[in-house]
């Protein structure tokens, strides 16, 4: 059974820091690409980050560039969602997703909230 567990969300003070976690399992990690969506209430969901199945090629939201990093290590089946410099419109479930092209499969967590208030 594939599972992606997310964690590391909660409430931070504008201007602060949060490093979210996609712990997987039951998959074969290092052949899927992984990304980090965000979906606030009321909007649609955002693709935030993306990273390659060896780490080597990222690419991020407009919105989030220079602020947030995406990183995995594929010996312990994680990626990281570094986010620094954190805005109120920030806050949202934060999700991990994993994709195969090769496999033609697609997972998906259930999203940590983050929530950058005063």
């Amino acid at each position: 059974q594939v599972q992606l567990v997310e964690s590391g969300g909660g409430l931070v003070q504008p201007g602060g820091s949060l490093r979210l976690s996609c712990a997987a399992s039951g998959l074969i990690f290092d052949m899927y690409a992984m990304s980090w969506y965000r979906q606030a209430p009321g909007k649609e969901r955002e693709l935030v980050a993306v990273i390659t199945t060896s780490g080597g090629s990222t690419n991020y939201a407009d919105s989030v560039k220079g602020r947030f990093t995406i990183s995995r290590d594929n010996a312990k089946n994680t990626v990281y969602l570094q986010m620094n410099s954190l805005k109120p419109e920030d806050t949202a479930v934060y999700s991990c997703k994993g994709r195969s092209d090769y496999l033609r499969r697609t997972y998906w967590g259930q999203g940590t909230q983050v929530t950058v208030s005063s």
